[in-house]
């Protein structure tokens, strides 16, 4: 058939090469960063699934560390694939969006994430202060996500990568006004607990 060929297609091979994300790219910047924020996501849900034995919050837990790890597989993944480091202390935090972050020294490296002291407390409460700090972390967490996310939506150029951030823009979402519903239920919302009270 006339379109058989002895070998790979170059033309084919130049246009994947365009496509490839470079290190300063968002793609990159996204995948690199959001993997980090998400590490920390399934850590504190591990924390809590430890220290409650509320049905709801564990399933939440459950389901936040399951996605939020699949999801960092297939950004690492990415990142191999592009040949690209999963590290780069060359470039800070949320540079890519242009909202660079001066290295920190509390541990919260990016917008929403718990700084170690807040993880120290999760750690030594449970029951329902557990609960409550859980969902209020994980609350300003997502909150965190959802904006990086959005910025991928906007600056992304690897349509596959889009989606998986529309995709976390409307779960996360979803389950920041269930966290904020299972907080009234316990009396407190996402603010209350913006200092420790154990």
């Amino acid at each position: 058939m006339a379109f058989t060929t002895g070998g790979p297609d170059p033309s084919a091979a130049r246009a994947s090469a365009v496509r490839t994300p470079t290190a300063d790219s968002a793609d990159a910047g996204f995948a690199r960063d959001m993997s980090v924020h998400h590490q920390q996501a399934v850590e504190m849900s591990f924390i809590v699934r430890d220290r409650t034995e509320n049905a709801d919050v564990r399933r939440l837990a459950y389901d936040i560390a399951n996605t939020q790890a699949n999801q960092r597989g297939m950004m690492t993944g990415w990142l191999n694939l592009w040949g690209l480091p999963v590290t780069d202390a060359a470039r800070l935090p949320m540079q890519w969006m242009g909202m660079a972050q001066e290295p920190s020294t509390d541990g919260a490296l990016m917008p929403g994430m718990a700084t170690r002291a807040q993880l120290d407390t999760l750690r030594g409460l449970s029951g329902k202060q557990a609960e409550i700090r859980y969902l209020q972390l994980m609350t300003a967490h997502h909150q965190g996500g959802i904006h990086m996310a959005e910025g991928c939506v906007q600056l992304c150029k690897v349509g596959t990568e889009r989606k998986l951030a529309q995709g976390m823009v409307a779960a996360q979402q979803s389950e920041v006004q269930l966290m904020a519903d299972l907080l009234k239920e316990r009396g407190a919302s996402a603010t209350s607990g913006s200092t420790d009270h154990s």
